[in-house]
């Protein structure tokens, strides 16, 4: 028994040299080390999700615009076929000529 009591008077001195706080000062530099990897951390973290909410609130611009667009053109494409330029003209006065146009330049002489 007492190489028991031995063990156990040593443990607690290696606990009590423990506990006295040597050790804190002798690992504050990992300690700090590993508070501002913790920091990077999180910030990287916020950082790719703002990245990804612009990135979808970029996309979602992006397909309205295209909607705008596509609309648009539909509406030019419309508008300037022949019979609507026809209807759009009609309150000023203008109708649609009866005879060909000629051609203007040099070849106007046969």
């Amino acid at each position: 028994m007492s190489a028991n009591k031995e063990n156990t008077k040593t443990s607690k001195a290696a606990w009590r040299k423990w506990l006295q706080g040597q050790w804190i000062v002798q690992y504050v530099p990992f300690m700090f080390f590993l508070a501002v990897l913790a920091v990077l951390y999180i910030g990287n973290g916020h950082f790719a999700d703002n990245n990804i909410r612009n990135t979808g609130k970029a996309e979602r611009e992006l397909k309205q615009l295209q909607y705008q667009y596509k609309t648009l053109q539909a509406e030019l494409i419309y508008r300037s076929k022949e019979s609507e330029l026809e209807k759009a003209v009609a309150p000023l006065g203008l109708t649609k000529s009866a005879e060909p146009p000629i051609k203007v330049g040099a070849d106007t002489a046969r």
